[in-house]
């Protein structure tokens, strides 16, 4: 399971939205976080080819693009990083290739990058990215997972800048205390 999903299920759990209905390809869920109406959703195609799922629910739902999210894994960034910005290119990554295909190469949404690092020696991306976790590596992501949670609530409730900067910025200062 990818690391983008398993950020979806801390949310939903933590926000008591369950990702019951299938719909659109995906498996989504309806709910409120803080006073705002949201819908998760995980795309059930191949990940190559998210744009279908996440395309279709976005026309259907009439849903402004600066009002998706979309968390996906991101072998450019350290492991267990998270990094916030309101709009960019795929980067390489296929999946986000297929959103912004399907979003008529439009590049203007959000998106939560959780960095898994690089492959080590020769080893294939695919492997790497699909592999199970370490028990470390688990515990780590699990405070990724919580601070991404964080993330999103900010970001729902008082917006992308207050939200990036808290992303952004808030490891870097950590280490520095």
């Amino acid at each position: 399971m990818s690391v983008g999903f398993e950020m979806v299920d801390a949310i939903a759990e933590a926000e008591g939205i369950p990702l019951s209905s299938v719909s659109f390809k995906a498996l989504f869920g309806k709910g409120i976080i803080g006073d705002v109406p949201v819908m998760l959703a995980k795309p059930q195609t191949f990940m190559n080819s998210s744009g279908e799922s996440v395309g279709a629910l976005v026309s259907y739902y009439k849903i402004p693009l600066k009002q998706v999210l979309v968390i996906y894994d991101d072998l450019d960034l350290p492991f267990a990083k998270l990094r916030l910005l309101p709009k960019g290119g795929h980067g390489g990554h296929n999946g986000m290739r297929s959103i912004i295909n399907h979003f008529k190469g439009s590049v203007d949404f959000p998106r939560l990058r959780i960095g898994i690092g690089r492959p080590p020696g020769k080893m294939d991306p695919v492997q790497f990215v699909l592999r199970p976790f370490t028990k470390q590596e688990k515990e780590e992501l699990d405070f990724t997972f919580q601070y991404g949670l964080e993330a999103v609530r900010i970001l729902l409730l008082e917006g992308l800048n207050k939200s990036a900067t808290f992303v952004n910025t808030a490891k870097r200062i950590e280490q520095t205390s």
